[in-house]
């Protein structure tokens, strides 16, 4: 009988994060209580144009690790950039699983597709959907791009680093902050 170490678990968490906000911070502990280790992927997709460049992306991502429940996240997670098929650079890296946030009904038929597809892609590696708490289930990047750019406050759904760049990005967003400045007013999230 051998002495192995058991092999750790590690789930592939892709996407575009940009910016990353409380619901991707939430799946990211959901995915750390289920996964050893957590590889994420930030996507450089030609076709889309994103506000923030990959290394900001990574940057701000980084910086918002510390808000995690999740134990010993620094040693747990990395961080890297990545352009092509997500099903490769999961067997590439070893992953056991591909890790894809469910908002709502409308985002399923979509991720099913794309779930069927990098299984025929890469067989051995399964898609875990997650569900982030009911009170993320309507955040998206998109909208907190949208209504950062006309003045908005999305202070409480991004973390700070987020709220920093996006007031940095949109002069409508910092005008409306007054007082509270680019660390933004008190917000609810227990994270914070």
């Amino acid at each position: 009988m051998t002495n192995a170490l058991p092999t750790r678990r590690l789930g592939l968490y892709p996407g575009s994060f940009d910016p990353i906000t409380h619901g991707h911070l939430d799946l990211i502990d959901r995915a750390l209580a289920l996964f050893d280790d957590l590889l994420i992927a930030v996507a450089d997709n030609p076709a889309k144009t994103p506000l923030f460049s990959a290394a900001e992306r990574q940057a701000m991502i980084a910086e918002s690790l510390s808000l995690l429940k999740a134990n010993d996240v620094p040693a747990r997670v990395e961080i890297v950039n990545f352009h092509g098929l997500v099903a490769d650079l999961a067997v590439e890296r070893g992953a056991v699983s591909i890790i894809r946030g469910l908002r709502a009904v409308s985002d399923f038929e979509y991720e099913f597709q794309i779930a069927l597809t990098n299984r025929s892609l890469a067989p051995t590696v399964e898609t875990v959907f997650l569900m982030p708490n009911a009170r993320y289930t309507f955040l998206s990047s998109a909208i907190m791009k949208d209504v950062a750019a006309h003045g908005g406050n999305v202070s409480r759904f991004v973390p700070p680093a987020v709220h920093a760049k996006l007031a940095e990005r949109f002069p409508a967003y910092a005008r409306t902050l007054g007082s509270h400045g680019v660390s933004g007013p008190p917000t609810d999230d227990p994270r914070l």
